[in-house]
């Protein structure tokens, strides 16, 4: 892991363990809602695994806070900056691509801003988030094929797409190039449903 990973792996942790005893959870009582082992949470909270966007999405989903809230130091700001170089880079590809959630806003209607890079023939297949994720995809340079819904496209720079993120979906770049694209990713409701369960338990 390079300095970089290891702070953001220390943050993540750190910020998990702090979200789950605010609620009085014990490891095993979030590791139940979010549908993670507890080995995983012990390892995530530890900085001892690099866990992937899947997993950290179910983790912040069970604590209703958003994805971004566990890259993001705590605390409200009008404005929130992020410099070139100090996204939370969240995922990395075998042929150098990076996913980087480069900003994001507060629950319970997150809206996630990602900066994608793709090596040739990289591929990041995600599985189906919350239901009513929706997804906006913009190409800025190379091509790339999105696969969602049983469909798939090829997009060339400054081509864009918009597709539903709540079934199983891939970005890939099938060519000798690099790609780079922008990706929104609007999720409602976060952490209403576990409100709502706490609210009528």
């Amino acid at each position: 892991m390079d300095e970089h990973v290891a702070a953001l792996s220390s943050a993540i942790g750190a910020r998990v363990k702090q979200e789950r005893q605010s609620r009085g959870w014990t490891l095993d009582q979030l590791a139940e809602a979010a549908g993670v082992s507890r080995r995983m949470l012990v390892n995530v909270e530890q900085a001892a695994a690099n866990p992937s966007i899947g997993t950290l999405l179910r983790i912040s989903d069970a604590l209703g806070v958003g994805l971004p809230a566990l890259v993001e130091s705590a605390g409200p700001k009008p404005v929130k900056v992020t410099r070139r170089g100090d996204g939370a880079a969240l995922w990395h590809g075998d042929a150098g691509g990076r996913g980087v959630l480069m900003a994001g806003t507060e629950p319970p209607d997150v809206v996630e801003l990602w900066d994608w890079t793709l090596g040739p023939g990289d591929q990041h297949t995600s599985e189906a988030h919350a239901p009513g994720t929706k997804e906006l995809l913009q190409v800025h340079q190379g091509s790339i094929t999105v696969e969602a819904a049983d469909q798939s496209v090829t997009l060339d720079a400054g081509d864009a797409v918009g597709f539903d993120g709540d079934v199983a979906h891939s970005y890939a770049n099938p060519t000798g190039e690099p790609a780079r694209f922008s990706l929104s990713v609007f999720e409602p409701g976060v952490g209403t449903a576990h409100k709502m369960e706490a609210d009528h338990g």
